[in-house]
């Protein structure tokens, strides 16, 4: 193991760091692997080949933990513990306790990944997971926050850098969600029911859904967009005043927004309405810190030509725009009596998903992972530019198609006739769905494809590379 520090000069703890980054593309396209299968069974059904285990309803919970929790997750542990520890300048506090956060969150994937596919699931939606895996992840969160608290707790630098603000917020609403939601009574090892019954226990798991959505898969990555592009841009954030209001305003509204998933149900109407409300404030918030990670560029954008880890930055702060701006349309309900159970919300959650998630977290692996093997730059930028369109490209297909098909569907299951009878059956909107599945499949093809090239690439990386210690720096000064 190489170091850059002086003798006797302490070094940043980075043995998670590499851990988590090389697991998060491991898992990426292990989750994609799979959501490019069910895509497949969705075209052509008989792909389950008659197996249990293999049935859509076994692999989609596989599908959206693996990429939410063991791609995303993984992503998450990384960047964090790789930025609170530079903008604190000290290592990483306790550093045993972040090798276990490691392998404890590898452990919860794998038991997900046995125990999905075998039914034993809660039927909760990215709350599947029954009681012990529940209490293993709890016992992993809260060690995880004393690392990261306590990293900050003993750091060097006076001023807390607002990536962390992003981080510490996240890491602290999904405990809090996780440990309320998941409440049960078990009735055996791999069998457990709700404490909450009815329209209670519906309210409770979409103010968890929803706000697994607003901190997992939006505040966490802001964290990273915080620190990744000024430091792949070299230019200081446009509005450091914009991100902390950005901050507040967004994690004050995304507590209220879970009901608009319950729209026309049992719950009470004041509280969808609620819920439909503080979606649309959201809209505020969200453009408002878009606008500061793209205007970060300003005096920069030529980089944009050559550059393409800022291209997956940059692109990725367009794709949550357009993510933020159609969910809070999706909420108003008139809107929503259309998009409802329709694939325009598949859709949707694709565009944040792959758009946003996916892209901001390659683009920050492809920046963090050849820091951290000795290296200035992937061992082929080339294979990165390639990526980026290939990604690009595959996002496009698959949104485009899921929302000309949910429109579809929408309009088809509400044309009647003037008697009242329906004029399609359900059958018929299917068989009008068929193309748009398989031009979905086409683009989930070719996100994978761009997973599979960043594999070898990393793996080239660190073949070419080497373990490095860097330096903590002697004197104080901000990030």
């Amino acid at each position: 193991m190489a170091s850059n520090a002086a003798p006797g000069q302490p070094v940043y703890y980075d043995t998670p760091v590499r851990a988590f980054a090389l697991a998060a593309v491991l898992w990426g396209i292990v989750g994609m692997l799979v959501g490019v299968i069910i895509a497949a069974q969705l075209t052509w059904p008989e792909l389950n080949l008659g197996i249990p285990w293999l049935s859509y309803g076994r692999l989609r919970p596989l599908h959206t933990n693996a990429v939410i929790f063991a791609f995303g997750g993984c992503a998450l542990f990384a960047t964090s513990y790789h930025v609170v520890q530079r903008t604190s300048q000290v290592r990483l506090f306790m550093p045993r306790l972040a090798m276990f956060t490691f392998w404890g969150w590898q452990l919860v994937i794998v038991l997900a990944a046995i125990t999905l596919p075998l039914g034993m699931t809660t039927s909760k939606e990215y709350a599947e997971l029954e009681w012990p895996i529940d209490v293993l992840i709890a016992v992993v969160w809260v060690a995880y926050a004393v690392v990261f608290f306590g990293t900050l707790g003993i750091r060097k630098v006076r001023h807390i850098y607002v990536a962390n603000w992003f981080f510490g917020g996240y890491i602290l609403a999904i405990a809090l969600l996780h440990i309320v939601n998941s409440a049960a009574l078990p009735v055996s090892l791999t069998k457990s029911y709700s404490a909450y019954a009815g329209v209670q226990d519906a309210m409770v798991q979409w103010w968890y859904g929803h706000n697994a959505v607003g901190f997992f898969l939006t505040a966490g990555f802001l964290g990273m967009m915080y620190y990744y592009i000024p430091k792949q841009a070299e230019r200081p954030v446009y509005s450091y005043r914009l991100s902390i209001v950005h901050f507040w305003a967004l994690i004050f509204t995304y507590m209220w927004a879970g009901p608009h998933h319950l729209h026309y149900t049992a719950l009470p109407d004041w509280a969808q309405s609620v819920g439909m409300v503080f979606s649309l404030v959201l809209l505020a918030p969200s453009w408002g810190g878009m606008m500061n990670g793209i205007m970060t560029l300003s005096g920069a954008w030529h980089k944009l030509r050559d550059d393409p880890i800022l291209k997956f930055l940059i692109v990725s702060l367009s794709f949550y725009g357009m993510s933020t701006f159609e969910g809070p349309m999706m909420s108003i309900k008139t809107v929503n009596a259309l998009s409802h159970y329709t694939d325009w919300t598949v859709g949707h959650v694709h565009s944040g998903a792959l758009g946003w998630v996916g892209m901001i977290s390659i683009g920050s692996l492809y920046f963090l992972i050849p820091r951290m093997f000795g290296r200035k730059q992937m061992y082929s930028m080339r294979a990165v530019e390639l990526h980026f369109w290939i990604a690009t490209l595959g996002i496009v297909l698959y949104i485009a198609a899921m929302w000309i098909a949910g429109v579809m569907q929408g309009l088809m299951w509400r044309a009647i006739n003037p008697d009242g009878t329906l004029v399609y059956s359900f059958v018929e909107s299917v068989k009008a769905t068929f193309p748009f599945y398989v031009i979905r499949l086409c683009g989930g093809l070719l996100y994978l494809a761009g997973m599979l090239l960043m594999a070898w690439n990393v793996a080239m990386t660190i073949r070419n590379g080497k373990v490095v210690q860097a330096p903590i720096p002697m004197v104080p000064a901000h990030a």
